[in-house]
């Protein structure tokens, strides 16, 4: 058969050999450039077998790209396998032709010979795949007749393989560039929503014992890649201490990504964390990175780790073991190196008991915790936490605070603060607004300690008609819970009721948040 092709059928293959491969030299994407490239050599060269490999980036597994046979068709298939199993091993090793002019005599790599076999081959060939040094995979290729090609004709498609690999290498190298770019522009989308949020604070106020605890823990743990679990009462400030470990670990010059699990729909928390492609489900009309990929090379921080439902937290647990995962709609594994700090006001390890978390998984989360101390526990910091506030809202008001008096002061700072410091910069805030002259105005009434009814009537409540003191009691709930009605935390768990029937009794006795 080899002898039938003369000189001039090569020269005219190398003629329209020239036009396949001015084609997929202008493609930039692995699937433009090899659309229909099997067909177009099947023209010059005549093959009942044609295969695309690509190693990963380690050499050891190869997918296949593309493959093209007279009894199969054309196949695309992504799954693994490893390459020192088959001739392309010797392929890319030797960086030459692997030759075989008979598959019936050939007793090497019997696996895939008999495949070949199977496929109505009597010849195999392989080429390297090799551009600017890097062994990208092989072309193999094959035929129902034995010695196929010539010297000639197999130099000629070790040719056709070199420019198909630098195509691919193309290919691929913009394949990344365009993967980095929707990466930077995430990265980009999340930090201005982030400039546009409006932190409690900007730094760590006090120098109470308490809270000197906590910031050498911050301070031991920061430099490792530890998971760090923090815990603490609602309005505590507990992102703050995430932005501390941040800031002072090795990953400070990355992204800090956040994500508050509660405030998430169940149903698209999976692909807040770990993105989905195009169609994945309903409403999905693009691709979109998740929070771990972000945060690639920088550091995650889950708050309200506890809201995140038992179906998911098999696959939260899987990427902070493998730091690997896949999108929704995706089969290809995502490779991360992310740092997490979890925080979270619930009992997890009472959640845990109730099995309403995994265990594995809280003991993963709970590497490193660290309790921030509720602000009746640190009183020596309220007096410079309120004057910060004081100075922060009235230079944002354009007004002139110069002190805050002393019996208002004293007043603060008798104040058992159920809501922390969140509650601190709101009275703060509101007695700035209600402020006239250089004295802070402290709306004292709003801070003086409220009736406990859940332990019996006081002297106070005697007074209160019934109406009034569910009213009161169902306020101070919900001012202890900073508003949240919903979920295991929430005013309405609290006061022992459903969600919907708090809500009718607000509604009723016209509770609603100024």
């Amino acid at each position: 058969m080899a002898e039938s092709r003369g000189k001039t059928s090569i020269a005219q293959r190398y003629e329209a050999l020239l036009g396949v491969l001015e084609s997929i030299a202008t493609q930039r994407d692995l699937a433009s450039v090899t659309h229909d490239l099997g067909a177009k050599l099947r023209r010059l060269f005549g093959f009942d077998f044609f295969c695309i490999i690509l190693f990963d980036r380690t050499g050891k597994f190869g997918r296949i790209l593309m493959l093209e046979s007279a009894r199969r068709g054309t196949v695309r298939d992504d799954r693994e396998f490893p390459v020192d199993q088959t001739p392309g091993s010797i392929t890319i090793e030797t960086q030459r032709p692997f030759v075989v002019h008979d598959v019936n005599a050939e007793t090497r790599f019997p696996l895939i010979m008999d495949e070949i076999r199977r496929l109505g081959e009597r010849s195999y060939y392989e080429f390297p795949l090799t551009s600017m040094g890097k062994k990208l995979g092989i072309l193999s290729v094959g035929h129902v007749e034995p010695n196929a090609y010539s010297d000639d004709e197999i130099e000629l498609w070790w040719r056709v393989a070199n420019q198909i690999a630098i195509a691919v290498d193309n290919a691929l190298a913009f394949e990344e560039l365009e993967a980095l770019r929707k990466r930077l522009a995430s990265e980009i989308n999340y930090l201005e929503e982030e400039i546009q949020t409006e932190w409690n604070f900007e730094q760590i106020i006090g120098k109470s014992p308490a809270l000197k605890r906590v910031l050498k823990q911050v301070e031991t743990v920061a430099r490792t890649d530890s998971t760090v679990l923090i815990l603490g009462e609602t309005g505590t400030g507990k992102e703050l201490i995430a932005r501390a470990i941040h800031s002072l670990s090795p990953r400070c010059d990355r992204t800090l990504v956040k994500l508050n699990c509660a405030a998430i729909p169940t149903g698209l928390l999976e692909s807040e964390l770990f993105g989905h492609e195009k169609g994945a489900f309903t409403g999905a009309v693009s691709q979109r990175v998740g929070r771990f990929e972000i945060a690639n090379k920088g550091t995650l921080f889950l708050d309200e780790v506890g809201e995140i439902p038992l179906e998911l937290q098999p696959k939260l647990l899987r990427v902070l073991q493998e730091q690997e995962f896949e999108r929704l709609g995706s089969a290809r594994t995502q490779k991360v190196d992310v740092r997490l700090i979890a925080a979270t006001n619930c009992d997890l390890e009472g959640m845990v008991t109730e099995r309403r978390f995994r265990n594995d998984l809280y003991y993963r989360l709970n590497v490193f915790p660290i309790t921030i101390p509720p602000l009746r526990e640190r009183r020596e910091d309220i007096p410079a936490l309120a004057r910060w506030f004081a100075q922060k809202f009235a230079g944002r008001m354009s007004k002139q605070i110069e002190s805050i008096p002393a019996a208002t002061m004293n007043a603060l700072v008798e104040y058992s603060w159920p809501g922390n410091v969140r509650e601190l910069e709101n009275v703060m805030e509101r007695a700035v607004i209600l402020s006239h002259g250089p004295d802070l105005a402290v709306p004292l009434p709003e801070i003086r300690p409220r009736p406990d009814f859940r332990s019996g009537p006081t002297i106070s409540s005697a007074v209160l008609s019934l109406e009034e003191a569910e009213r009161a009691h169902i306020l101070s709930v919900l001012r202890e819970t900073d508003w949240v009605v919903g979920g295991p935390t929430g005013a309405a768990s609290r006061l022992g009721m459903k969600r919907t029937t708090l809500q009718g009794r607000m509604r009723k006795l016209g509770i609603t948040r100024m």
